[in-house]
């Protein structure tokens, strides 16, 4: 049976200015204002429609001192979905940009490595370093999803359905995973924090959130293999992806881009 073929919706929801010096492990010789947004990814296709990631709210954005530009869910209506209809959802891991918005999905199924979930509510999270990434409130409400029948625990390497394919990598969080989609132009990589930026892989640059680097390092072989090109690489938090991918209509420029669709330019490094 042939793979199902999708479209890819990148929602921007929230952005944060900070300098290219924080953004990677022992700084950046080429520093300067390096701003990190934040997206929730739709997959649209054969009759299914899979969020991954749900992003935070308001209250989240206050607490951790970010900028909601626009609610996940106006950008989920602005594109025909009806999150009270969304049956499935994948959490590429469950940091707090990643997993908050808890009631915004009522009906569906979250995917999940089973290795995050232990990590989340394990022996790491006495160490203040590696649980600051982590909101108590959203792991509280995996565990309430889960007593509701309404986890899915992912193996390492998985597939959600025909055309989508889950592949835990770790580095930046122990469960983290990575989504590869089928589209009509080959198979496209939503990395999330697998990496923030393009400079990530392009330059090998780790990202200083990280519980362990040689995993990171292993995941950008991972990307590099499960994606159709450099071109199908999408990452998690660089704001050059609503720059160099075609918007979804001309009046969300810079808010949702289609990134199932190939690139107008190549991003800087």
């Amino acid at each position: 049976m042939d793979a199902e073929i999708y479209k890819i919706y990148a929602i921007k929801y929230a952005h944060h200015h900070r300098m290219a010096r924080e953004n990677f492990i022992d700084g950046d010789i080429h520093d300067g204002p390096m701003p990190i947004d934040y997206f929730v990814w739709v997959v649209v296709g054969g009759g299914r429609t899979v969020v991954v990631d749900t992003g935070f709210d308001r209250a989240m954005a206050t607490k951790r001192g970010r900028h909601i530009v626009r609610p996940v869910e106006e950008g989920l209506a602005r594109i025909g979905v009806d999150p009270l209809r969304v049956e499935d959802v994948v959490l590429t891991h469950l940091h707090y940009d990643h997993a908050g918005n808890h009631d915004l999905f009522p009906n569906a199924r979250f995917h999940v490595q089973e290795r995050e979930m232990a990590f989340c509510t394990g022996r790491c999270m006495c160490h203040p370093e590696i649980r600051h990434p982590f909101a108590a409130e959203d792991v509280k409400a995996m565990v309430d999803r889960l007593f509701e029948d309404r986890v899915r625990f992912r193996e390492t390497t998985d597939t959600l359905c025909p055309g989508i394919t889950l592949h835990r990598v770790g580095g930046h969080s122990d469960g983290l995973q990575i989504v590869r989609v089928r589209t009509a132009r080959g198979w496209v990589v939503l990395a999330s924090d697998a990496a923030h930026f393009f400079a990530n892989i392009g330059r090998r640059l780790a990202y200083p959130i990280v519980y362990n680097l040689g995993d990171m390092f292993e995941g950008y072989r991972t990307i590099r293999r499960l994606a159709e090109s450099e071109d199908h690489i999408v990452p998690g938090h660089d704001p050059q992806v609503l720059a160099i991918y075609p918007p979804a209509a001309d009046d969300v420029a810079g808010w949702i881009a289609r990134v199932d669709l190939p690139p107008t330019a190549s991003p800087t490094t």
